[in-house]
């Protein structure tokens, strides 16, 4: 009897394909709009900010000769009307789309730098050897780990917009976990997945909820109270849920989406467990080199207002001086040509993840952009859902801006990028169908932040999943019934919201 074959589930250059394709369809049907943009300016920490958002009244149709709504269909190759951007060459375009300052070409650098500096920092051995000593010293206590550094990584995200920051710990947590009896799903959660949750349900998060707020004329960072229980809430139930899902797989491993990606942790440390592993001084200043780093980083977002290309700089001095201090205490029989063979390893490791950050750009350049002034699909698809939002009863509305948020998320991962296309709108639109402002930045932060650990188009989320040898399809598998809870839980808050008129 033939055996029957098992649905695999594509690769998440296959998916980010179709997607173009999908994206590419619908520029033959949907016609461009424009936006006209106006500065706003808002008060954060008593210092005057200024943004440039759309103005929500301006949106017009592009009408050609006769009056007629134009589309504007995708080429299959770039042409001159559509800026040298075409549907197969969305590869290229989208690898270099931005700038050094968390755009594409800033995301991968930054996530190729983050990989190639750790990847000096596992060739010294230092992080095995740790990994070794805690799990010497938590036996029977390791399942404490969990809630301790899923509220820690929180706390980042809501406290400063922890995100691309969290990709280094990937690297640290998923094979200590693995080794304690887990898997690399765990490690995820209690690092990324943390943060993402955090940054969701901040009370003071800079990049998002901050900008949101200043865009939709709220006083900046208010609704604390309220978002402070908030935060615990949803803390308190990625705590929970990841718990038990690690206590499953510790009794039957076979059940972890990631099994078979693990095993190659797994013949690592194996292969170790009876050896007598070294701890020497020398490991001890690689890893003292990574809390300093991490400290450095910290004062660095927190004070002096780092991002991407000064983060990728921290992390590049902390892989050079782990390669030093290899080399000097002859780590692993570290020579000074080993320092540049692992960082060619590591950044290569993660070449996968920085490809998927390009790819997924070019879903935008399909659409024509996210400049509002331009005429792009995306604008009309923006404007046709907040005029069908004006029909339905107050919790209604609320709770499609929350649903539309988490979908727009997928086109617009980033925080602050979101905001200023969305907000300019949905906060009228919270006027115009009887909800507060405050609630419709509260749809945005939960749609927003959420689903950053589950679109493909997330290069952060791809990036830790590279890092974690896992593909984006398992994790799906397992991400789902997350997403699911999350989901009910962020709608229930978004209710209760605009039941206690929150403002």
């Amino acid at each position: 009897m033939e055996k029957k074959k098992r649905f695999e589930m594509p690769h998440t250059y296959v998916i980010i394909f179709f997607v173009i394709l999908f994206a590419a369809v619908l520029t033959m049907f949907i016609p461009i709009g424009t936006y006209q943009t106006e500065e706003i300016t808002y008060m954060q920490n008593g210092e005057e900010k200024t943004r440039t958002v759309i103005d929500p009244d301006s949106f017009q149709y592009v009408l050609d000769e006769n009056g007629n709504k134009v589309t504007k269909v995708a080429p299959l190759f770039g042409t001159e009307d559509f800026g040298g951007q075409g549907i197969l060459n969305y590869v290229f375009e989208g690898l270099t789309v931005g700038d050094k300052n968390g755009t594409a070409v800033g995301i991968i650098a930054f996530i190729l730098v983050v990989g190639g500096a750790f990847g000096i920092v596992l060739r010294t051995g230092a992080v095995e050897s740790g990994i070794m000593r805690v799990i010497a010293r938590t036996k029977g206590r390791e399942i404490l780990l969990i809630p301790l550094l899923i509220t820690l990584f929180s706390l980042g995200g809501a406290v400063f917009g922890m995100g691309e920051e969290a990709l280094p710990f990937v690297m640290i947590l998923v094979p200590m976990f693995i080794a304690l009896g887990y898997d690399a799903v765990v490690g995820i959660m209690c690092s990324y997945v943390a943060t993402q949750v955090g940054f969701g349900a901040s009370w003071m998060n800079p990049f998002g909820l901050a900008v949101a707020q200043g865009v939709a004329q709220v006083p900046v960072l208010s609704g604390a109270s309220f978002r402070i229980v908030m935060w615990i809430v949803f803390t308190g139930i990625t705590c929970i849920f990841t718990m038990k899902y690690a206590k499953a797989i510790h009794r039957n491993p076979q059940k972890s989406v990631s099994y078979e990606t693990d095993q190659y942790y797994r013949d690592d440390f194996s292969a170790k467990e009876n050896q007598n592993v070294p701890f020497t001084l020398g490991h001890k200043l690689v890893l003292l080199t990574i809390v300093a780093t991490i400290a450095w980083t910290i004062w660095g977002v927190i004070g002096q207002g780092y991002y991407i290309p000064e983060i990728a700089s921290q992390f590049f001095v902390m892989g050079l001086v782990a390669g030093v201090i290899g080399v000097v205490f002859r780590l692993n029989d570290m020579k000074v040509n080993d320092i540049a063979k692992a960082f060619n390893t590591g950044a290569s490791d993660l070449l996968g993840a920085a490809l998927c950050v390009g790819m997924a750009q070019g879903i935008l350049i399909v659409l024509g952009g996210t400049d509002a002034t331009n005429g792009t699909v995306l604008n009309t698809i923006l404007h046709s859902i907040g005029e069908a939002m004006k029909a339905f009863p107050p919790v209604i509305s609320a709770w499609l801006m929350y649903v539309f948020q988490a979908v727009f998320n997928f086109f617009v991962v980033s925080g602050s990028g979101q905001a200023a296309l969305t907000m300019p709108i949905m906060a009228p639109l919270a006027d115009i169908v009887g909800v507060t402002r405050q609630v419709a930045v509260l749809a945005f932060q939960l749609g927003d932040g959420f689903t950053n650990f589950i679109v493909p188009t997330s290069g952060c989320l791809m990036g830790a999943l590279a890092a974690a040898r896992l593909d984006w399809g398992r994790w799906v598998k397992f991400q789902i019934k997350f997403q699911a809870l999350l989901f009910v839980v962020a709608s229930l808050t978004v209710i209760l919201a605009v039941m206690i008129g929150f403002s």
